[in-house]
């Protein structure tokens, strides 16, 4: 991947930590969010730390450094972390069928012909799948199919969820489009069978054991340290109800929420949206990740992640954007006004999270909300980004 100039890779960052906390402080005091975990780290020590707000506004109980949240897509960097240290290890290829392993996973392209998906196409979102919750309506292929997203409460098991997905017609032949997609559940049944164990003990042993994640897990038993879930509404975010549809994008059908599922241990193993954990959990994986990959991983494994995949081609409403293995890659910092350094790493989660790398900068953000989709997509996401960087907001260049 090429590399483009931009000024935060020439100019060396100086963090701020009053401009981080004017812009907490500004989303609570709006009601845009209603609690926050914040943490900054650079040059490899742990900068910042913040928890603000309230993790649970009806009992009163504040947000605190620990605080438990459901991940949704922030599981993603995760399993495919757990995939990647497969791939170290010799017992997965990027570019093999993975029809090896699930040989009874196989969609057809629209013209009924069979297609050949890799792990590369999974861990890229190339591989022609999508998501239930994109669909227009909910008469689309993937609802008619009953298909999960893995953020709903239904019962089926991962085995049987890509057996109705593999119903369901590719969006195009793998390797030669993008869309967001569940191909991370996908990987995810992939790991089970090279590791001939469920994902959950797959990715405690690949990862979150060694690197020590304590808090991240399919679910969770603490009830006391879980965030509330909340949506942004005026004047204040409502609690988000079990079973209530929230639409992420324009024109969509919406993704069915069920907040219980984070307690639900028979609920099945969702690589793409499925776990609980910490900031301070999420933390130290983008840490390891920046900092080369070890004690999980060789350096040139973690290059292959943050390697664009698109071929040059941005990702939908993200110009300038391409894709890695587990995360979205800036290419082209200008194209959306960022101070960010071009080859930065990006992500978040439905319920309300984002996160960035910036490995030019050696500087890694993990900011974790209750409040969706504000703390996903919302003003805070870019508020705090300029923040960090120490430009005014909406002054980036």
């Amino acid at each position: 991947m090429s590399v483009m100039s931009s000024p935060s890779q020439s100019v060396s960052l100086e963090l701020q930590p009053s401009r981080i906390d004017a812009v907490i402080e500004q989303a609570l005091k709006e009601h845009r969010l209603e609690g926050t975990v914040v943490m900054v780290s650079h040059h490899g020590t742990l900068s910042y730390v913040r928890a603000a707000g309230m993790a649970n506004r009806e009992t009163d109980t504040p947000m605190m450094a620990d605080t438990l949240f459901r991940l949704a897509s922030v599981s993603k960097p995760i399993v495919t972390t757990a995939a990647m240290v497969l791939v170290a290890q010799g017992k997965l290829q990027l570019d093999e069928d993975i029809r090896r392993w699930l040989p009874d996973f196989t969609p057809l392209l629209t013209d009924g012909t069979a297609a050949l998906i890799t792990l590369r196409q999974l861990l890229s979102h190339s591989a022609g799948l999508s998501y239930r919750f994109l669909e227009q309506d909910n008469q689309g292929p993937y609802a008619r199919a009953g298909i999960s997203d893995g953020l709903d409460n239904s019962p089926i098991t991962l085995q049987e969820n890509l057996r109705r997905l593999a119903t369901v017609p590719l969006l195009y032949t793998p390797g030669t489009s993008w869309n967001y997609s569940l191909a991370i559940d996908v990987a995810g049944a992939v790991i089970e069978a090279v590791c001939q164990m469920p994902l959950a003990d797959a990715v405690a042993k690949l990862v979150t054991g060694p690197l020590q994640m304590k808090d991240t897990a399919f679910f969770t038993t603490d009830t006391a340290r879980l965030s509330q879930a909340y949506v942004s509404d005026a004047p204040s975010p409502h609690i988000l109800q079990e079973g209530e549809i929230v639409p992420a994008f324009e024109e969509t059908v919406g993704i069915p929420y069920s907040p219980a599922r984070a307690l639900d241990p028979q609920a099945f193993p969702s690589g793409g949206a499925g776990m609980v954990g910490s900031a301070r959990d999420l933390m130290r994986l983008l840490e390891v990740l920046r900092q080369g990959g070890s004690p999980l991983l060789p350096a040139e494994t973690v290059a292959q992640m943050g390697c664009d995949q698109t071929h040059g081609g941005d990702i939908p409403s993200l110009p300038g954007c391409g894709f890695g293995l587990g995360f979205s890659v800036l290419r082209d910092p200008q194209a959306i006004a960022s101070p960010e350094s071009s080859g930065t790493w990006r992500w978040g989660g439905a319920y309300g999270h984002s996160w960035f790398v910036d490995p030019a900068q050696e500087l890694s953000v993990v900011a974790f909300t209750n409040t969706l989709y504000e703390g996903m997509s919302g003003r805070f996401v870019t508020d705090l980004r300029d923040a960090v960087y120490g430009v005014p907001a909406g002054a980036a260049q």
